[in-house]
């Protein structure tokens, strides 16, 4: 599960990223006027990004912390 979660990761950062050079292009060649909505999709996906970032760090600690408890049972 860890090595899913962090493709997903990476395959956010990495959607944001296209997504925002391809709109930016798109709007520099056909007119902002037109275009700038779309960057509210590349913005989800960094928004996407970093909220699965955040959680994974968060389940690292929290299963951190039962192993810690876990083991201060035990003894």
């Amino acid at each position: 599960m860890r090595t899913y979660n962090k493709i997903m990761l990476y395959f956010w950062l990495f959607i944001s990223v296209l997504l925002f050079i391809v709109i930016t292009y798109m709007a520099i060649s056909e007119g902002f006027k037109k275009w700038s909505f779309y960057y509210v999709f590349a913005f989800l996906a960094l928004f996407a990004f970093l909220t699965r970032r955040w959680m994974m760090r968060r389940m690292e600690k929290h299963v951190q912390y039962m192993e810690e408890q876990k083991n201060s049972s035990e003894e």
